[in-house]
């Protein structure tokens, strides 16, 4: 039996046992970005590192990549959705299948070529890297292994797309009681549209002000970036406890334009089993930042 183990691609590094040796990778960078102009072929390298006591082999592979409404990267083989934003069909790795000697690292070379007739905007990829069992393991379906996948995400820029986005709803969402608690938490959810070509990672915070006009809790925006021509959720978990009443989700954001975005939503906290009320459309203004 296999279990695939991964976690990466927004600068995260992971490690998993497999049989009796402790494994794990390292990738060095884990995202890439670069300008191309149509029709140009661009090459670097990444640097791909093993912490295993013995050596590892490890297959690469070429990625979609798709961030979920839990705020997760998705990285597949191939995501139909992304098919007009992938840079995938245009991203070849060499070598495609990798020994890597013990504690030892080794350089993974990529190109990108780009059609002759892309147009501007960004695109989206992955580099993906995933152990293999032994070469001398003679019978890999007995017992079970673990492997391990790190990716590097990659984005190109065409041209030079104008940013564009804003603040799309606020809303707050019940948590389930931990185990050690019967009380329901809540976590505060923004969605940002991307209306444009052009991805952004927004900069900022939000803020929960009870009837008081206190802020109650803080919260920063994660680093998280939200692609083309789509919207994306950021979640908020909130620490504080919210009393049933009416409160405000306010929200400071900037992404990227030199421009701050500012967004006020009532919502409700119902009692415990009911659904607390959003304003779908907050009230926006702009301020130069």
């Amino acid at each position: 039996m296999k279990k695939l183990v991964f976690l990466a691609g927004m600068g995260m590094l992971i490690a998993a046992p497999w049989a009796h040796a402790q494994l794990g990778l390292g990738l060095v960078p884990m995202r890439v970005e670069v300008h191309m102009t149509p029709g140009q072929e661009y090459s670097g390298s990444m640097k791909l590192s093993s912490e295993s006591d013995a050596k590892v082999r490890v297959r690469a592979e070429v990625l979609d990549f798709d961030i979920d409404d839990k705020t997760t990267p998705q990285f597949e083989r191939n995501l139909p959705q992304e098919a007009g934003f992938s840079c995938k069909d245009w991203l070849t790795l060499n070598p495609m299948e990798i020994e890597i000697g013990k504690a030892g690292f080794l350089m993974a070379r990529y190109t990108l070529r780009l059609p002759v007739d892309v147009k501007e905007g960004s695109y989206n990829c992955a580099a993906g890297f995933t152990t293999l069992p032994p070469a001398e393991q003679s019978n890999p379906g007995i017992g079970m292994r673990m492997a391990v996948r790190i990716v590097a995400a990659i984005y190109i820029v065409v041209g030079s797309p104008p940013v564009r986005g804003a603040l799309k709803e606020f809303k707050l969402e019940a948590i389930p009681p931990a185990k050690d608690s019967k009380e329901e938490g809540w976590q505060a959810v923004v969605v940002l549209e991307n209306q444009g070509r052009m991805y952004f990672r927004p900069t900022g915070k939000l803020e929960v002000v009870d009837d008081k006009n206190q802020v109650v809790e803080t919260e920063e925006f994660a680093p998280l970036p939200v692609l083309r021509e789509r919207s994306q959720r950021f979640i908020f978990p909130l620490k504080a406890y919210l009393d049933p009443g009416h409160y405000k989700l306010r929200a400071h954001v900037d992404i990227g334009t030199g421009e701050i975005q500012e967004g006020v939503a009532d919502v409700t906290v119902e009692p415990p089993g009911q659904t607390p009320a959003a304003n779908p459309a907050p009230a926006a203004q702009h301020s130069e930042h």
